[in-house]
């Protein structure tokens, strides 16, 4: 015989003959069993990321997405409210915690044995065997949907930013222009004012260059305090503080996007996050209706119990005078009240119909939006063409005609003054045009959930592409 089959007779031995120890040691299993934690694996949202820095001199969207993607304070929110929801996923699966009670009685109870000083009582709840199922399918099911959510604010974050910078690309490109065209207006205001010295201009002239000129410097200074707006709406995006500069925007060539309209709308149904979400809120829906139908079923109750008897106050005491009581509990709850079972069982499946509903709802809204916003990106699209290719051509060969006119006294400098005002307006137009086919294009991609500028890994019978 070893040692552990000597150890072990010994431990039973002693628990025989002390009931109070073998209480005590079942009590510590069941303690052990229902109350130690959970062992816990290392996850990936333990791993830090490399912090990334924005740089000074010159910023890409590329900088700054990654940037806001770090330190967005409405990312980092959405972030851990997912992992929250991951850990109700284990708290709803799990068995409810184990009941002690402890009784202690200042007026001992006698009984045949002794009086009763006290007692204690272990007790386990176990629910309807599948119940702790489904409600791990529905705390899943808010899990994925707080894991679109997350989704849902990184994507939005970074359309924010790219609106944001593209709309400060343009304020920067408008003070270019505006500073070009002033340089312009000046040189030409000196030549008018000695043309009108030498009387061989009109006062007319002199007030139609001035008056251009001061409408130029109002532009800057509207500029200037629309750059300064912009900067606080970006850097408020970034989590940086109002006032931090941004460096020189630099922007890629726009992309076409190379999807047709059916294309986006099918694409939309497979990756928007809302979408998702309301497919995700139907299969939650109908976890609710399956778990109101368990919840109809009864739970159990199992438990120990052990009560402490004292040495009776009596002549002739029996054998077993003082013998401590250990006994066995088992309970069942019953669910007797059929409207209130019923109801639960309604409720869930009018959640379910509701979800349905928000599912088809939201992707006629993703519709209509993405053909209000395609049609704006396309229309982008024409006027990028149409002022870069021929209109601002036109107009700087014009006003370089004027110019010269100007100079060999075959014109007025009021159709210098014309002509430059159209150049001027036509720059203005072509840069608004490319920061708006930027803006619309974030904004359908929003409504998609994913990149349109370039071909993305699908299923030829998903999107038609060979």
């Amino acid at each position: 015989m070893n040692t552990s089959d000597i150890t072990q007779r010994n431990v039973v031995a002693c628990n025989k003959e002390n009931p109070l120890r073998e209480f005590v040691s079942l009590l510590l299993i069941l303690l052990i069993i229902f109350v130690a934690p959970p062992l816990r694996a290392e996850s990936a949202n333990d791993i830090q990321e490399e912090k990334f820095f924005l740089p000074k001199e010159s910023v890409t969207i590329g900088d700054l997405v990654q940037y806001a993607y770090q330190n967005n304070p409405s990312i980092v929110e959405a972030r851990e409210d997912w992992k929250a929801s991951i850990e109700q996923y284990r708290v709803s699966e799990g068995y409810p915690d184990p009941q002690l009670k402890f009784s202690y009685f200042i007026d001992p109870i006698e009984t045949r044995l002794g009086p009763q000083d006290w007692n204690a009582t272990l007790s386990q709840k176990i629910p309807f065997p599948g119940k702790l199922s489904k409600a791990g399918e529905v705390a899943m099911a808010d899990a994925e949907i707080a894991r679109l959510q997350f989704d849902k604010a990184i994507r939005d974050v970074i359309v924010a930013t790219r609106e944001s910078f593209y709309e400060l690309y343009y304020i920067r490109k408008a003070k270019i222009i505006i500073g070009k065209n002033e340089d312009l207006l000046d040189h030409m205001r000196k030549i008018s004012e000695t043309e009108y010295a030498q009387n061989r201009a009109l006062l007319l002239d002199v007030v139609k260059d001035q008056s251009q000129i001061a409408q130029l410097k109002f532009d800057a200074l509207l500029m200037d305090d629309l750059e300064i707006t912009e900067i606080t709406n970006l850097n408020g995006l970034l989590n940086r503080p109002p006032d931090d500069p941004i460096g020189t925007i630099v922007v890629d060539e726009y992309s076409p996007i190379v999807f047709s309209l059916d294309e986006i709308y099918k694409m939309a149904k497979e990756y928007q996050q809302e979408i998702l979400m309301a497919a995700v809120g139907i299969k939650k829906a109908e976890a609710n209706a399956s778990l109101a139908r368990y919840k109809n079923y009864p739970d159990f109750n199992l438990g120990v119990f052990y009560a402490g008897i004292g040495d009776p106050d009596v002549a002739n005491p029996p054998s077993d005078a003082g013998r401590d009581a250990f006994g066995i509990q088992a309970g069942i709850s019953i669910p007797l009240w059929a409207g209130k079972n019923k109801s639960r069982v309604n409720k869930a499946l009018a959640q379910k119909r509701k979800a349905e509903a928000t599912k088809v709802r939201r992707i006629n809204e993703t519709q209509t939006k993405i053909r209000a916003n395609y049609f704006r990106l396309r229309n982008s699209d024409r006027l990028i063409r149409l002022y870069g290719e021929e209109l601002i051509p036109q107009a700087a060969r014009s006003i370089q005609l004027a110019e010269t006119w100007v100079q060999e006294g075959e014109s007025s400098f009021s159709d210098f003054i014309e002509a430059q005002s159209v150049w001027y307006n036509f720059q203005l137009t072509f840069v608004r045009a490319k920061a708006d086919y930027g803006k619309y294009l974030s904004r359908i991609e929003r409504q998609v959930g994913r990149s349109l500028t370039e071909y993305v890994n699908v299923s030829p019978e998903a999107y038609g592409k060979e």
